[in-house]
């Protein structure tokens, strides 16, 4: 190993090449990563130690957080979705009766298979589109379950009302009891999905999500 000489004082004669050599040891010993044309990786991982590791890697679906809805559409979605499954409960109730009343195979098959689409259907469109913000799905879900819904759900019971009337020709059944619970439930939970659906935290949520989707 080379021993070191001392610097020759400031008012000495310029100092020869071996003072210029030692000069230079002393400078790569303090700046080791000096001169290299790629730097010293042992260097960067120790410098970088406090840095954030997502620097050095490619992101992932776990570093993005996906912004949360409100509480007004995650309650809503919560009663559109209770809304489809009184819908699917009143079905089972009445294939039951039918099956009980004898009703034709044929016809309850056929029933059965469509509303399967029917309900299917609205249960992706709730959960995929209605909870993330898909503006076309609010009023999508308006449109069927809150006005057409809505309207095959009230309409025999007010045309009983208006030509009957008489509740002491009701057979209060098990069924009977049953299949009303649900329809109630049906109709306060569409009625009350809709005002939240239109909410104005709703209401926010669906624009931003729209200019987001522009963009």
């Amino acid at each position: 190993m080379r021993t070191s000489r001392p610097l020759p004082p400031p008012d000495a004669t310029p100092p020869d090449w071996w003072t210029c050599l030692h000069v230079a040891e002393r400078w790569i010993q303090v700046y080791p990563g000096w001169g290299r044309s790629t730097p010293d990786q042992e260097a960067v991982r120790r410098d970088s130690g406090g840095m954030n590791s997502t620097k050095h890697r490619n992101l992932t679906i776990h570093d993005v957080a996906r912004p949360q809805p409100p509480l007004a559409v995650r309650g809503a979605t919560m009663l559109w979705l209770t809304a489809v499954g009184a819908g699917v409960a009143e079905s089972v109730l009445g294939v039951a009766g039918a099956i009980a009343d004898g009703a034709p195979l044929l016809g309850l098959a056929m029933q059965i298979a469509f509303r399967v689409i029917v309900y299917g259907g609205l249960f992706v469109v709730i959960d995929r589109y209605f909870r993330l913000g898909v503006g076309w799905s609010r009023w999508l879900l308006t449109g069927l379950l809150g006005t057409v819904g809505i309207a095959s759900l009230v309409v025999g019971p007010i045309g009983w009302l208006l030509h009957n009337g008489d509740f002491g020709t009701l057979h209060w059944s098990a069924s009977f009891i049953a299949f009303g619970a649900v329809r109630c439930v049906h109709i306060t939970a569409v009625i009350t999905a809709i005002l939240l659906s239109f909410h104005p935290d709703a209401n926010r949520w669906f624009s931003r999500r729209a200019v987001r989707r522009t963009h």
